[in-house]
């Protein structure tokens, strides 16, 4: 059950109950401390009494005191130092009448109406001093003469064992012990001494007063904490939720998560990658939405051709007519497939990237790599030479990137000039730094060039001035190579060779930062 009503608490909640509980159960075990605390106290003393009046018997036995006022007041004057730390001793005979006392050292019989408030008696175990629960109660208000407790005493089961009673007031805290006096197994009288023993209270007092004050100053502590948690990383966490619940349902309430972007501690920066990361997750959901319409709009075109070839294609008979409808459904069957094939990539692409990591890569070796690779296919098949130059062969050309995205580039835009450029030319792949160390890659070719005069738009999706074969292009390649330059941190440009038919293709890189 209480595991079920945490659960369902706020953190602020759930913190300050954790304390609640804390609390309760030290100030129960600090509440039996300090009950146990006097106990234990008034017990040494009571144990220091008890040894001093069988003292002071075994000196009355041994002296062969006579239980009279003359000898006891002389066995007082005698005797003194047995007493020197208390504050009072009282002789009492067997009926109860004051015979002796350190205090008037005379028989005034007034000493003996002294009263003491009783508010506990405790007995003590003479032989082995355990305390033990007495079977009397004295009533806090009550007010009882010595005479009346020794009268109490006499008549009790207890009646051989010491009595300790306590008598407590503002400004006093007396501790007096009562036994008898047993001589020859005959009982003489009584014996009591009375210690002030304010120390014990004030014991009592600078441990309650201690407590007390330590339980305020948590309890302030545990305040400004909550409210501090509350305000500082409590409320952030709880607009942070609120911000999610808004994304989730789509809703166009405004948000303060700029507030929480611009804090310098680890919530800021927590704001700031969830802020980051729905940003770029809207922005891919509109680029599938948007992408997906597109590609709807150019797989429309070429179906819409393969329908009416196919209709003509059913209604003609001639053999010239009809080579020609079935090369225009394989073309626009390998524009299709295209399509389809570079949109599976590029979604394939989106997932690895996700999960790779920029490591330290040689551009120049990835580049070598490429161009030999492609001079293997080309230099034989189609007489293209693809020729690789390094301004200055001491540079290193390191940058943060990842390899096979690298070789992914390179090999699209050498692929789209091999496939623009006429058999026999040559392709030019240039490597060098720039003044800020940047590193710059470009591709030069001897093909159409550009026919765009913006050629910014060749990078958009489903670049629009296309060759005649566009079954072997489907528009989205060089898409693909801006957004993975783009990921590198990178530019790309276009244009067109100023001397020359062909196009040039600029790539540069930042310099290495890992």
């Amino acid at each position: 059950m209480i595991n079920a009503l945490i659960k369902n608490l706020s953190i602020l909640k759930k913190f300050l109950f954790v304390n609640l509980i804390f609390f309760l159960i030290i100030g129960t075990f600090t509440l039996i401390y300090i009950n146990n605390v006097q106990p234990s106290l008034i017990k040494k003393k009571t144990v220091n009494h008890i040894q001093i009046i069988n003292n002071t018997i075994n000196h009355l036995d041994r002296l062969k005191i006579k239980f009279y006022n003359d000898d006891i007041r002389k066995f007082l004057f005698s005797t003194r130092f047995l007493f020197q730390n208390l504050d009072r001793v009282v002789f009492f005979d067997i009926k109860y009448n004051l015979i002796g006392d350190t205090d008037t050292l005379d028989l005034d019989p007034r000493s003996f109406s002294q009263r003491l408030d009783a508010i506990e008696l405790e007995q003590i175990d003479e032989k082995n001093l355990k305390k033990k629960e007495t079977t009397k109660k004295i009533e806090k208000k009550s007010k009882l003469s010595l005479k009346d407790i020794l009268i109490n005493y006499s008549n009790s089961k207890e009646f051989g064992m010491p009595y300790t009673l306590v008598q407590e007031n503002y400004n006093q805290f007396l501790l007096t012990t009562i036994k008898n006096i047993n001589i020859n197994g005959e009982n003489i009288g009584f014996i009591t001494i009375t210690e002030n023993a304010n120390d014990i209270k004030n014991a009592i007092d600078e441990r309650k007063t201690f407590i007390i004050r330590t339980a305020i100053i948590v309890a302030i502590v545990i305040l400004i904490f909550s409210i501090i948690l509350n305000r500082y990383f409590l409320k952030p966490i709880k607009n942070l939720v609120d911000y999610t619940k808004i994304i989730k349902d789509k809703s166009k309430k405004k948000t303060n998560i700029n507030i929480l972007k611009n804090r310098n501690d680890e919530l800021g920066a927590l704001s700031k990658s969830l802020d980051e990361m729905t940003n770029n997750l809207q922005k891919r959901i509109q680029n599938a939405e948007n992408f997906s319409t597109d590609l709807v709009h150019e797989i429309r075109n070429p179906l819409a051709s393969l329908k009416s070839a196919t209709e003509i294609l059913n209604d003609t008979n001639n053999k010239s007519e009809r080579f020609k409808l079935l090369n225009i459904l394989d073309h626009d069957i390998l524009r299709i497939e295209r399509l389809i094939t570079d949109y599976s990539q590029i979604l394939k692409d989106e997932v690895a990237l996700s999960k790779e990591k920029m490591n330290t890569i040689d551009l120049k070796l990835i580049v070598k790599s490429v161009v030999d690779d492609f001079n293997s296919i080309y230099e034989t098949k189609r007489g293209i030479k693809i020729e690789f130059i390094e301004k200055n062969s001491s540079n290193e050309y390191k940058i943060s990137g990842i390899e096979n995205r690298i070789e992914q580039i390179i090999a699209n835009l050498l692929d789209n000039s091999i496939s623009f450029s006429p058999d026999n030319k040559k392709i030019l792949v240039q490597l060098n730094k720039d003044p800020h160390e940047n590193i710059n890659l470009k591709i030069i070719d001897e093909g159409e060039g550009f026919r765009e005069k913006d050629t910014e738009k060749i990078f958009k999706r489903f670049y629009s001035n296309r060759p005649e074969k566009f079954g072997e292009h489907s528009g989205l390649g060089l898409n693909i190579v801006k957004n993975l330059v783009d990921l590198h941190g990178g530019t790309i440009r276009a244009s067109n060779n100023p001397n020359q038919k062909g196009a040039n293709v600029e790539i540069t890189f930042p310099k290495n930062l890992i």
